[in-house]
C-alpha cells in the first residue's frame, strides 16, 4: 500500500471520540520525535515551519516551504501532509508536481488570501484543477478561513453556514477533507451534521477540549497547527532563562 492510500485509511477508520491526530513537525528532528512517540502521520504547519526558519506566518517563500516539507518528509517513514498555505500563486500543475517532489502525500489549501476571502466557487475551480492535477496522488484538505475572516469572524453562525456552503463545493471539487478553522467546539455539532466526507479540527496543546472530545463533536482528524511548535519555544525559553540564574 501506498503512503497516500495508508493516509487515506487512516481518515476512514474515524469513529466518535477516536479522531485521527497529526502532530505538526517544523523540522526533521520534531518529526522524528513525534513518529517515536507513536503517531501514524503528520503535518507540517506553516507558521511553525515559518518560524523555524525565521520568517513571520505568510511570508516564508515557496523554495524554502518546499525545501522544509522535503527536509520532514526525508526524515521519517509516516505520510507527510504540507501546509502550503494559498499555494503561492503556482499554477495547479506546477503546485502537485513540485509538492509530490517533497514526498508528501498530501497538503493544506487555504481560502483566503490578505485577510480576504476568496470567491469560494472561483476557489472551488481552482481546487478541481489541484484534484486533476493530482489525480489520487495527493490528499487535499481544503481549510475554509470563514470564522477567521470578515464578516463571519464576527458571528459564528453566519460562519458556520458559510463554512457547510463551501465545503459543498470544495467536497464536489475533488477535496477529501475540510477544515473550517479556528471554528467555536459550540458550532462543531452543526458543522458535522451540514459536512459531507472528513472534518478536520484545530486543537489545542494545552487546555481546551481533549482529542477524544473534539471527535465526540464531529472532528474527524485533530492538528494543531503552530501549536506544538510555540510550545517547544516556550518550554527552551525556560531552559534559557535558567542558564542565566
Amino acid at each position: 500500500m501506498s503512503k497516500v492510500e495508508t493516509f487515506r485509511g487512516l481518515h476512514r477508520r474515524h469513529s466518535p471520540g477516536d479522531p485521527l491526530v497529526l502532530p505538526g513537525p517544523w523540522d526533521a528532528a520534531s518529526a522524528r520525535v513525534f513518529v517515536e512517540a507513536g503517531f501514524p502521520a503528520l503535518a507540517t504547519p506553516s507558521a511553525g515551519v515559518a518560524a523555524c526558519l525565521g520568517y513571520e506566518d505568510g511570508q516564508t517563500p515557496a523554495d524554502e516551504m518546499f525545501s522544509a516539507v522535503a527536509r520532514v518528509a526525508r526524515a521519517v517513514d509516516v505520510p507527510v501532509s504540507a501546509d502550503i498555505e494559498g499555494g503561492y500563486g503556482i499554477a495547479p500543475k506546477e503546485l502537485v508536481e513540485r509538492l509530490l517532489e517533497t514526498g508528501a502525500v498530501g497538503c493544506n489549501l487555504e481560502d483566503s488570501e490578505g485577510g480576504v476571502l476568496h470567491d469560494p466557487r472561483a476557489h472551488a475551480d481552482w481546487l478541481a484543477e489541484v484534484r486533476h492535477a493530482a489525480g489520487d496522488r495527493l490528499f487535499v484538505n481544503a481549510r475554509i478561513d470563514t470564522f477567521i475572516r470578515p464578516p463571519g469572524a464576527a458571528d459564528p453562525k453566519k460562519a458556520a453556514e458559510q463554512a457547510i456552503e463551501r465545503a459543498a463545493l470544495y467536497v464536489a471539487a475533488g477535496a477529501d477533507c475540510v477544515y473550517p478553522i479556528g471554528a467555536p467546539v459550540g458550532v462543531l455539532p452543526l458543522l458535522r451534521s451540514g459536512i459531507q466526507g472528513p472534518v478536520n479540527v484545530h486543537g489545542t496543546v494545552t487546555g481546551g477540549p481533549s482529542s477524544t472530545e473534539l471527535g465526540e463533536l464531529g472532528a474527524t482528524r485533530v492538528t494543531f497547527g503552530p501549536g506544538l511548535q510555540r510550545g517547544a519555544v516556550e518550554a527552551l525559553r525556560e531552559i534559557a532563562a535558567g542558564l542565566t540564574r
